[in-house]
């Protein structure tokens, strides 16, 4: 007699539950290792750039030049770690690789200065780290615009007096207003992208290497020989990894609110909803891999070969209007992307449900091709 399949459903999804529970590795990879990554990448992957190690060169030795230095490193942004006398001396820190910034002050920088002509200051920065020597420039840059604002300031209150005439200097000044991360805190834009990663990976590889390790030891072809349909067991093996995804989500969400600080501005149903078609794809990607493999080793093997062009290409590190103009429509057939976009939108911006119709749409879209193409590919490969 025939298996129904709402039953036949429910004993292959049972045994998948029994069968990862009894498995104590596999329960960690699936609901440990996913915080672990999240704790270790959310404090690795870091942009804010902060204590420079800065050498300063003061060739003019005043008490103006001095003086530009004590404000220069007044802040958080750079930290003198030596002064040296010739601006040789300084590149030569920079290029040991014990100072990262080397900023020269001229012989005569303050008797130009007092006469009002325009002094040159030399910032040498280490370009092997592009993101930190940009920063470093702007941030040397804005120091001596401001030092030059305030010696016109301070000309023209000199000149007034002499006339005794009031003279004001017209200024435009910008006030900043940073919204959804007015501190500027990197992991506040990292952490909800690591969270789409660690799913992406989690679910692909597991679902790849659980269809394909009942290849490798035999069991699948014993399971196929019983009533069950191909189809049915297909489901009933992906179905449990679906909701253990969004348990893994649930898991990451939490942990970067409370270790990260990380808002929740937007409603749970809209991030969730986003999951689920996300897991859509992934979890199809995961079959089509397992159609593929006949190894857990290969298995592996394929999957990584998704998972890394799809992070890259999904926003997470690189912003997908800097990527070269032919690459950038790839990205729209990226579920990645769409669901980082999903992440950030909801966590920093409060973003409802009709705000990212059109994520949600290209999930659901991509999610409903790639699982049902699997499904009947893998069903096919069963029979």
């Amino acid at each position: 007699m025939r298996l129904r399949r709402p039953t036949a459903l429910a004993a292959v999804m049972l045994k998948e539950i029994r069968q990862t529970a009894r498995d104590k590795r596999v329960i960690a990879v699936l609901l440990v290792a996913p915080v672990i990554q999240l704790i270790v990448l959310g404090y690795a992957v870091n942009l804010d750039v902060n204590h420079v190690p800065t050498v300063v060169a003061d060739e003019d030795r005043t008490a103006e030049s001095r003086a530009l230095v004590a404000g220069l490193v007044a802040g958080d942004t750079f930290d003198l770690t030596t002064q040296v006398e010739r601006a040789s001396d300084a590149m030569a820190e920079v290029a040991a690789g014990r100072a990262a910034v080397a900023v020269v002050v001229p012989r005569g920088f303050a008797r130009e200065r007092a006469a009002g002509r325009p002094v040159q200051l030399q910032g040498l920065t280490d370009g092997a780290d592009s993101n930190r020597a940009i920063v470093s420039q702007n941030a040397l840059m804005a120091y001596a615009t401001q030092q030059a604002l305030r010696d016109v300031a301070a000309r023209i209150q000199q000149l007034s007096a002499a006339r005794g005439v009031a003279t004001g200097l017209g200024a435009t000044t910008v006030e900043p207003r940073v919204l959804y991360n007015p501190t500027l805190t990197s992991s506040h834009y990292f952490v909800p992208g690591v969270a789409a990663t660690l799913l992406l990976i989690v679910s692909i590889i597991v679902t790849a290497m659980g269809l394909a390790r009942e290849k490798e030891v035999g069991t699948l072809e014993q399971v196929l020989v019983t009533p069950i349909q191909p189809l049915t067991l297909v489901l009933g093996k992906t179905i449990p990894y679906g909701v253990i995804g969004l348990m893994d989500l649930a898991l990451v969400v939490a942990a970067a609110m409370v270790l990260f600080d990380v808002p929740l501005r937007g409603d749970l149903p809209t991030l969730f909803t986003g999951g689920a078609l996300y897991l859509l794809s992934v979890l199809g990607i995961g079959l089509f891999v397992s159609a593929l493999a006949r190894t857990q080793q290969q298995a592996f093997m394929v999957a990584m070969l998704f998972v890394m062009p799809a992070i890259l290409l999904s926003g997470f590190i690189t912003p997908v209007a800097n990527m070269p103009e032919w690459l950038q429509p790839l990205t729209a057939f990226n579920p990645v992307r769409h669901f980082v976009e999903v992440m950030r939108a909801v966590m920093l911006k409060g973003s409802s449900f009709e705000d990212l119709l059109p994520q949600l749409a290209a999930l659901a879209g991509m999610g409903l091709s790639i699982f049902g193409l699997a499904v009947v590919t893998l069903s096919r490969r069963l029979t």
